[in-house]
């Protein structure tokens, strides 16, 4: 069975967002924790996260993917920002626990000019810091498209991360369509082999969630600017194949389209058209 949803606001709380999500024949969702900018996250209901679970049983949704606010960066320079992105991670991932057994998922962060390997010797320790034992929570790194001074935008960074943390398997990732396309893996002329290297540096059991995004660059281009479904240099084709493919078909797949709710209903509907099930 296909598990596809999208990005939905988290404002009106759990239930609101499964119902949006049931309203376009979603049947999962992805959220930010809080303002994308950063800031105080709002206080989780409870009686929201019991409907909200009830109306999940009786529609079919168990995963659900929590992102992040773009402002955590745990390869930062400054220690102010490094302090924020671990208070913040620690903060989600307890707040995590009301919705146990899910994911959440994070950007790598940006070395700004300290250079790599010391972006991913220090995004690795805020992982230290952050992770406990008694967390149900799967942590995603994600995938990103190497724009200026980001981590992750090749598989090998990514893999560096996970090889410092001590509690690696509480990690897994999120594959970007758009990002790992603008970074340089040509998953429209040549998928197979890019699953293949991902699976020889990272491993393909780490591969938990798919961001499904077309993108309005060449591939290569390292830059980040998603492209609603098939309006995009990837193309409907080749992401209807993302999909499909034996070893992703199985994973959540989410688009972070620029869309309204409506038109991610309409990208819902064209994808489940292809999907071979």
């Amino acid at each position: 069975m296909l598990t596809i949803g999208c990005h939905l606001s988290s404002s009106k709380g759990y239930l609101a967002m499964a119902k949006d999500a049931v309203s376009i024949d979603a049947n999962t969702f992805q959220f930010f924790t809080r303002n994308p900018r950063g800031g105080k996250a709002k206080a989780i209901d409870p009686d929201d996260v019991r409907a909200f679970y009830a109306f999940a049983e009786e529609q079919g949704i168990k995963t659900i993917l929590a992102h992040a606010p773009y402002t955590l960066n745990p390869a930062a320079a400054e220690d102010r920002v490094r302090e924020f992105a671990l208070m913040t991670f620690k903060d989600d991932l307890a707040r995590m626990e009301n919705t146990p057994h899910q994911m959440y998922n994070f950007h790598p962060g940006s070395h700004v000019k300290q250079g790599m390997e010391v972006g991913i010797a220090k995004t690795a320790d805020v992982l230290n810091d952050a992770l406990n034992d008694s967390q149900t929570t799967t942590v995603l790194l994600e995938t990103m498209s190497g724009k200026g001074t980001e981590v992750g935008g090749r598989f090998e960074e990514l893999a560096a991360i996970i090889d410092r943390v001590q509690l690696g398997d509480r990690l897994g990732v999120c594959l970007d369509t758009c990002h790992v396309w603008d970074a340089g893996y040509d998953i429209a002329g040549g998928l197979d082999g890019v699953l293949a290297e991902f699976d020889r540096i990272v491993g393909i059991d780490r591969l938990k969630a798919i961001h499904l995004n077309d993108s309005l660059n060449p591939c290569g281009a390292h830059k980040d600017r998603h492209a609603t479904i098939g309006n995009g240099e990837i193309g409907f084709e080749a992401l209807a194949a993302v999909m499909n493919h034996p070893l992703l078909r199985d994973l959540p797949f989410y688009l972070e389209t620029p869309n309204d709710l409506e038109g991610h209903g309409a990208e819902i509907a064209q994808l489940r058209t292809a999907y071979i099930g």
